[in-house]
Protein backbone atom coordinates (compact mmCIF):
# COMPACT_ATOMS: atom_id res chain seq x y z
CA UNK A 1 0.00 0.00 0.00
CA UNK A 2 1.52 3.27 -1.17
CA UNK A 3 2.38 5.54 1.85
CA UNK A 4 0.24 9.18 1.73
CA UNK A 5 2.18 11.27 0.01
CA UNK A 6 3.76 14.69 2.52
CA UNK A 7 2.69 17.55 2.26
CA UNK A 8 5.41 20.26 0.90
CA UNK A 9 6.96 21.98 3.56
CA UNK A 10 6.62 25.75 2.86
CA UNK A 11 9.46 27.98 2.90
CA UNK A 12 9.28 31.50 5.17
CA UNK A 13 10.39 34.20 3.05
CA UNK A 14 12.61 36.58 5.35
CA UNK A 15 11.06 40.23 5.07
CA UNK A 16 13.54 42.38 3.71
CA UNK A 17 14.95 45.03 5.56
CA UNK A 18 13.68 48.78 4.42
CA UNK A 19 16.96 50.82 3.32
CA UNK A 20 17.07 53.52 5.93
CA UNK A 21 15.81 56.94 4.71
CA UNK A 22 18.54 58.79 4.17
CA UNK A 23 18.96 61.95 6.96
CA UNK A 24 18.48 65.51 6.06
CA UNK A 25 21.30 67.65 6.07
CA UNK A 26 19.20 70.50 6.42
CA UNK A 27 16.27 72.50 7.85
CA UNK A 28 15.46 73.36 4.34
CA UNK A 29 15.01 71.90 1.00
CA UNK A 30 17.81 70.53 -0.12
CA UNK A 31 18.10 69.47 -4.29
CA UNK A 32 18.90 66.41 -5.46
CA UNK A 33 21.90 66.07 -7.87
CA UNK A 34 19.16 65.82 -11.16
CA UNK A 35 18.03 69.12 -10.09
CA UNK A 36 21.39 70.91 -9.92
CA UNK A 37 22.73 73.11 -13.42
CA UNK A 38 25.42 71.35 -15.46
CA UNK A 39 28.25 73.41 -13.81
CA UNK A 40 27.51 72.76 -10.13
CA UNK A 41 26.87 69.00 -11.09
CA UNK A 42 30.92 69.27 -12.40
CA UNK A 43 31.76 70.86 -9.44
CA UNK A 44 30.62 67.70 -7.18
CA UNK A 45 32.28 65.46 -9.12
CA UNK A 46 35.36 67.39 -8.62
CA UNK A 47 34.51 66.80 -5.10
CA UNK A 48 33.43 63.27 -5.22
CA UNK A 49 37.17 62.28 -7.35
CA UNK A 50 39.29 64.47 -4.85
CA UNK A 51 37.70 63.31 -1.60
CA UNK A 52 35.48 60.20 -2.57
CA UNK A 53 32.17 62.10 -1.33
CA UNK A 54 30.49 65.10 -2.07
CA UNK A 55 30.89 67.92 1.38
CA UNK A 56 26.84 68.46 2.52
CA UNK A 57 27.41 72.41 2.30
CA UNK A 58 28.09 71.87 -1.36
CA UNK A 59 24.70 69.92 -1.61
CA UNK A 60 23.00 72.31 0.98
CA UNK A 61 24.49 76.05 -0.47
CA UNK A 62 23.31 74.56 -4.14
CA UNK A 63 19.79 75.25 -2.95
CA UNK A 64 20.65 78.69 -4.88
CA UNK A 65 23.17 77.58 -7.13
CA UNK A 66 24.42 80.74 -8.61
CA UNK A 67 25.23 81.91 -4.51
CA UNK A 68 26.77 79.03 -4.05
CA UNK A 69 29.22 79.15 -7.44
CA UNK A 70 30.19 82.74 -6.52
CA UNK A 71 30.48 81.93 -2.86
CA UNK A 72 32.88 78.81 -3.23
CA UNK A 73 35.03 80.99 -6.22
CA UNK A 74 35.88 82.88 -3.13
CA UNK A 75 36.42 80.62 -0.53
CA UNK A 76 38.02 77.91 -2.71
CA UNK A 77 40.80 81.25 -3.08
CA UNK A 78 41.29 82.14 0.17
CA UNK A 79 41.36 78.92 1.73
CA UNK A 80 43.11 76.50 -0.71
CA UNK A 81 45.79 78.87 -2.66
CA UNK A 82 48.86 78.79 -2.05
CA UNK A 83 51.49 81.28 -4.21
CA UNK A 84 48.89 84.33 -3.62
CA UNK A 85 48.66 83.92 0.34
CA UNK A 86 50.00 85.74 2.85
CA UNK A 87 49.31 82.96 5.26
CA UNK A 88 50.08 79.37 5.22
CA UNK A 89 47.41 76.87 4.73
CA UNK A 90 48.05 75.94 8.55
CA UNK A 91 47.25 79.29 9.76
CA UNK A 92 43.60 79.70 8.13
CA UNK A 93 42.78 76.28 8.30
CA UNK A 94 43.14 76.97 12.54
CA UNK A 95 41.40 79.94 12.26
CA UNK A 96 38.67 78.33 10.83
CA UNK A 97 38.50 76.23 13.79
CA UNK A 98 38.84 78.75 16.35
CA UNK A 99 35.90 81.03 15.05
CA UNK A 100 33.91 77.97 14.52
CA UNK A 101 34.52 77.06 17.71
CA UNK A 102 33.28 80.13 19.22
CA UNK A 103 30.06 79.93 17.46
CA UNK A 104 29.60 76.41 18.52
CA UNK A 105 29.54 75.58 14.46
CA UNK A 106 28.97 71.50 14.24
CA UNK A 107 29.40 71.91 10.61
CA UNK A 108 32.66 73.78 10.22
CA UNK A 109 33.96 72.51 13.45
CA UNK A 110 33.81 68.41 12.00
CA UNK A 111 35.15 69.46 8.50
CA UNK A 112 37.49 72.10 9.39
CA UNK A 113 39.72 70.00 12.20
CA UNK A 114 39.85 67.04 9.62
CA UNK A 115 41.50 69.53 7.25
CA UNK A 116 43.76 70.75 10.41
CA UNK A 117 44.96 67.23 10.74
CA UNK A 118 45.40 66.66 7.51
CA UNK A 119 47.77 69.19 6.45
CA UNK A 120 49.77 69.27 10.37
CA UNK A 121 49.46 65.41 10.74
CA UNK A 122 48.50 66.27 14.34
CA UNK A 123 45.76 64.80 15.24
CA UNK A 124 45.82 66.46 19.23
CA UNK A 125 46.58 70.03 17.98
CA UNK A 126 42.37 70.49 16.55
CA UNK A 127 40.85 69.09 19.53
CA UNK A 128 43.09 71.84 21.61
CA UNK A 129 41.94 74.60 19.62
CA UNK A 130 38.17 73.64 19.64
CA UNK A 131 38.61 73.74 23.74
CA UNK A 132 40.74 76.58 24.18
CA UNK A 133 42.96 77.97 21.36
CA UNK A 134 45.16 79.89 24.38
CA UNK A 135 46.69 76.15 25.60
CA UNK A 136 47.80 75.19 22.39
CA UNK A 137 51.53 74.94 22.01
CA UNK A 138 51.70 77.33 19.37
CA UNK A 139 54.32 80.33 17.74
CA UNK A 140 53.48 83.91 19.02
CA UNK A 141 52.47 85.02 15.89
CA UNK A 142 50.01 81.64 15.50
CA UNK A 143 48.41 82.74 19.32
CA UNK A 144 48.13 86.42 18.10
CA UNK A 145 46.24 85.64 14.67
CA UNK A 146 43.95 83.25 16.84
CA UNK A 147 43.45 85.82 19.51
CA UNK A 148 42.79 88.46 16.42
CA UNK A 149 40.31 85.97 15.28
CA UNK A 150 38.45 85.32 18.31
CA UNK A 151 38.19 88.99 19.19
CA UNK A 152 37.02 89.78 15.77
CA UNK A 153 34.56 86.98 16.20
CA UNK A 154 32.82 87.60 19.88
CA UNK A 155 33.03 91.59 19.86
CA UNK A 156 34.20 93.61 16.97
CA UNK A 157 32.83 96.16 17.94
CA UNK A 158 35.77 96.70 20.62
CA UNK A 159 38.24 96.44 18.36
CA UNK A 160 40.85 99.54 18.04
CA UNK A 161 44.11 99.75 15.47
CA UNK A 162 46.08 98.66 18.82
CA UNK A 163 45.07 94.97 17.39
CA UNK A 164 46.04 95.51 14.26
CA UNK A 165 49.56 96.67 15.86
CA UNK A 166 50.09 93.75 17.87
CA UNK A 167 49.90 91.80 14.89
CA UNK A 168 52.17 94.29 13.00
CA UNK A 169 54.59 94.01 15.64
CA UNK A 170 54.94 90.65 15.19
CA UNK A 171 56.33 90.71 11.20
CA UNK A 172 52.63 90.81 10.05
CA UNK A 173 52.47 92.75 6.91
CA UNK A 174 48.68 94.55 6.75
CA UNK A 175 48.17 92.50 3.81
CA UNK A 176 48.43 89.23 6.06
CA UNK A 177 46.22 90.99 9.01
CA UNK A 178 43.70 92.01 6.14
CA UNK A 179 43.51 88.33 4.72
CA UNK A 180 43.55 86.91 8.10
CA UNK A 181 40.55 89.11 9.14
CA UNK A 182 38.68 87.56 5.53
CA UNK A 183 39.02 84.33 6.86
CA UNK A 184 37.54 85.19 10.27
CA UNK A 185 34.27 87.03 8.61
CA UNK A 186 34.56 84.00 6.33
CA UNK A 187 33.88 81.33 8.94
CA UNK A 188 31.42 84.03 11.20
CA UNK A 189 29.52 83.71 7.67
CA UNK A 190 29.36 80.11 7.07
CA UNK A 191 29.30 79.23 11.02
CA UNK A 192 25.32 81.36 10.99
CA UNK A 193 24.43 79.72 7.90
CA UNK A 194 25.23 76.54 9.15
CA UNK A 195 23.94 77.18 12.59
CA UNK A 196 20.90 78.33 11.58
CA UNK A 197 19.96 76.10 8.95
CA UNK A 198 20.62 73.08 10.70
CA UNK A 199 23.27 71.41 8.20
CA UNK A 200 24.70 68.41 8.87
CA UNK A 201 28.32 67.38 8.45
CA UNK A 202 29.30 64.33 6.50
CA UNK A 203 30.03 61.45 9.21
CA UNK A 204 33.35 60.51 7.47
CA UNK A 205 34.61 64.11 8.76
CA UNK A 206 34.71 62.46 12.80
CA UNK A 207 37.14 59.58 11.17
CA UNK A 208 39.68 61.20 8.63
CA UNK A 209 43.37 61.94 9.74
CA UNK A 210 43.29 60.80 13.22
CA UNK A 211 46.29 58.44 12.91
CA UNK A 212 49.23 60.33 13.20
CA UNK A 213 52.15 60.39 10.22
Amino acid sequence: MAKPRAKPTKVKKTPQKARPEPQPTAWVRVPPEDQVPEDVRVLFGKFQEKTGFVPNVARNFALTPEHFLRWFRYYDFLMRNEDQSHLSRKEREMIAVVVSSANQCEYCLASHKAYLREITGDPVLPDVLAANFRRAHLTPREHALLEFAYQMTVDSAVMSSADVQMLRALGLSDEAIFEAAQVAAMFNFTNRLANALGWVPNEVYYFLHRDKR
